[in-house]
């Protein structure tokens, strides 16, 4: 795994990278309206958990996949694993209607979210 993240820091294509603690040292907020409940975890109830993740910056679409097809296997066994690999919403993706015209975009980026 760690060879695998100098790759991508070596191609200029890292951008973060990190394990997680499980869940038991976590803890979920609950959303109802304007109230806000914390619950301590494990979560009984959760099939799956992300264990960590690998933030890259990637030309297209092909060259995420091509990176994510050399990603070494998760399995600490060796056997079946499967990653899932999403892109990042960027402050234009979410358009006028939601709040984030032209002006809040810049505001993102003013911040750090956002840049390309």
């Amino acid at each position: 795994m760690v060879t695998f993240h100098e790759e991508l820091a070596k191609a200029g294509a890292l951008l973060d990278g990190s394990g997680l603690q499980p869940s038991s040292k976590g803890w979920r907020v609950k959303y109802s309206g304007t109230r806000r409940t914390v619950v301590d975890g494990p979560f009984a109830e959760t099939k799956e958990l992300v264990a960590g993740y690998t933030l890259i910056q990637a030309k297209s679409r092909e060259e995420a996949i091509e990176w994510s097809r050399l990603f070494p296997n998760p399995s600490v066994d060796g056997k079946e694993a499967e990653i899932e690999v999403r892109p990042l919403f960027e402050p234009e993706d979410f358009g006028p209607s939601l709040g984030i015209g032209p002006e809040a975009a810049e505001r993102f980026r003013k911040i750090g979210i956002g840049n390309k």
